[in-house]
């Protein structure tokens, strides 16, 4: 529940800020409204369109090799992840300058009001898309089902929303970078353990034979299957015996994802020093 909640939270917001600024570019602009709430109502569709293809996909393998299917599923997600953060370290400025360049050709008359359904319909879908990605493959690692994870998706979905609204109206002062290296670094564990998770699963699949040395036991003073054990191992992973090869995965996407993040965000600042 902890996982989805994050994760939809994070996404959410990152789609709210891009409404936003496009409401913000626009202000004044006749019939506006419509034309966001069409996008936003396409990018639904079309996330739910994804979602109903990974949903048929998922079903193919509910008898036979479930567990590969699941190791799968949650390494695309891992993929995703770091990707996720890498692109919006480096892109996140851009993407922002991007839509104000739409809003302010919009109300100057250069663009028609498609272009703003266009704009925040392509967003939507695109973190939609990430969602279900990402839903699939804690829905792969949690023994929840599928109301937990639904439950802390329509969480996550309310408070980054709410969120959304709140720093469009400027009654919260949080500056968003804070927000985004926060969520940051919680997508970072969230997706060392999905690689611990799917590497389990490789094993239980016997794909995966070297590495399965316990190095220790933990159980004894907090199971993983405990309220604070099953929080732990959402938040970061926390298992109460990790073999070998769970602990590699484990470092080396944390170690992954970290450098890819600070070698994005660091060409980033090189492309706009330059620009300025």
């Amino acid at each position: 529940m902890l996982a989805s909640l994050i994760i939809v939270f994070r996404e959410v917001l990152e789609a709210g800020l891009i409404v936003g600024i496009v409401l913000a570019a626009t202000q004044g602009v006749v019939g506006r409204a419509r034309w966001i709430a069409l996008g936003i109502g396409g990018g639904i569709v079309g996330s739910c369109v994804v979602a109903a293809f990974a949903d048929a996909i998922s079903a193919l393998f509910a008898d036979t090799g479930q567990e590969l299917f699941n190791a799968g599923v949650l390494l695309i997600a891992v993929v995703m992840l770091a990707w996720h953060n890498a692109w919006m370290a480096q892109h996140g400025r851009e993407l922002a300058r991007d839509m104000k360049a739409v809003g302010h050709a919009v109300r100057s008359g250069e663009k028609s009001l498609a272009a703003l359904a266009i704009v925040i319909g392509v967003a939507v879908l695109r973190e939609g898309s990430e969602v279900v990605l990402f839903l699939t493959g804690i829905l792969a690692s949690e023994e929840g089902g599928i109301t937990t994870v639904a439950a802390g998706g329509l969480g996550g979905m309310a408070l980054g929303a709410l969120v959304s609204v709140l720093l469009y109206a400027g009654l919260v002062q949080i500056p968003t970078r804070h927000l985004f290296s926060t969520t940051t670094w919680l997508l970072t564990l969230l997706a060392a353990g999905m690689a611990a998770t799917a590497v389990n699963f490789l094993a239980q699949a016997g794909i995966l034979m070297a590495g399965g040395t316990i190095l220790w036991d933990s159980s004894g003073i907090l199971r993983d299957n405990s309220m604070i054990g099953q929080a732990l191992h959402v938040l970061v992973g926390y298992t109460d015996r990790p073999t070998e090869a769970q602990l590699i995965a484990y470092v080396a996407v944390v170690a992954g994802i970290l450098l890819l993040t600070r070698w994005a965000a660091r060409n980033s600042s090189r492309m706009v020093s330059p620009a300025r």
